[in-house]
């Protein structure tokens, strides 16, 4: 597994973030070397900023909190193979966590509709 240092943390977000949003951090020292290339504001915990403006990383900061949550009460072990998969699921869990039951089992119903499931004899599996 990489250590994440500053350098590899750059690289990552230049192969990965488009250059046109404007990412929003802590004042954690790893994201210092982001202020130089890209469009980069921060809020400085340590000073007991929260908020500045339209900048704030609590929203992100309270989502992977969830998903570390998640992760280790649910699965208890991250398969790197997988590792894309993991924050798809939480994502939808976050995003539908202010919604009630009824709506969720509408949601559920409404993309089984249509779909069967049909058995096979294994033998008949190529």
């Amino acid at each position: 597994m990489t250590r994440l240092t500053g350098k590899n943390l750059k690289e990552f977000v230049r192969e990965n973030v488009d250059n046109t949003c404007v990412a929003m951090t802590d004042d954690f020292k790893g994201y210092r070397s982001l202020r130089r290339d890209s469009n980069h504001k921060s809020v400085n915990h340590s000073l007991g900023q929260y908020d500045k403006g339209q900048v704030r990383a609590n929203t992100v900061e309270g989502y992977f909190g969830f998903l570390k949550r998640g992760i280790t009460s649910v699965f208890h072990h991250v398969n790197e193979k997988h590792l894309r998969r993991y924050p798809s699921e939480f994502d939808f869990r976050y995003n539908m966590r202010k919604r009630n039951d009824g709506v969720l089992d509408c949601m559920l119903l409404n993309r089984i509709e249509d779909k069967r499931l049909l058995y096979r004899d294994s033998s008949e599996v190529a």
